[in-house]
């Protein structure tokens, strides 16, 4: 059974990582979160559930406004042929999370360790950044060298890299 949030809240709590959560009503997109900007300070996120050609799966984490060339980031960060997007089915079974829904916490729920976890190098450019805990019902800030901690705590260590196209 995937985690919830208090769990996830718990074991931030456990890492000694401070968190803030704020509830508002469910979100599926960056444009319907636009509308809390007043309200959740901090960098605004965008996650994508990928997949390759030889099943490899990957969690991609940017900045809500990024500019992301899906042709070619195969090639930036290691993946074999080109990405398609994971089905809800498996970001269920893997993440523990559904579409709407999906952020870096989905990690705690990987305990096999099938998620490769890379956050965008310009969102690490923020102070504390913003993400789901496991449903689109909340936003949870987190300081970004926490979250990294998080990940490593969980078995998936990030690759910081660029991903965003140049200008975006």
């Amino acid at each position: 059974m995937p985690a919830t949030p208090d769990e996830l809240f718990a074991f931030l709590d456990r890492l000694g990582i401070p968190h803030r959560t704020v509830a508002h009503p469910p979100l599926f997109t960056v444009e319907q979160s636009q509308a809390l900007r007043g309200t959740i300070p901090g960098g605004h996120t965008k996650n994508l559930f990928l997949k390759d050609k030889k099943d490899a799966f990957f969690l991609v984490v940017a900045s809500e406004d990024a500019v992301i060339d899906l042709k070619s980031l195969h090639r930036r960060i290691g993946g074999s042929g080109r990405f398609s997007f994971g089905s809800a089915e498996l970001m269920l079974a893997l993440l523990g999370v559904e579409p709407g829904s999906v952020t870096p916490f989905g990690a705690i729920n990987d305990t096999e360790g099938r998620v490769s976890v890379v956050l965008d190098e310009a969102m690490m450019h923020h102070e504390t950044l913003n993400y789901h805990p496991l449903v689109n019902t909340m936003t949870t800030s987190i300081a970004r060298d926490d979250l990294v901690a998080f990940l490593a705590a969980t078995g998936h260590p990030p690759e910081i890299m660029p991903v965003a196209q140049a200008g975006g």
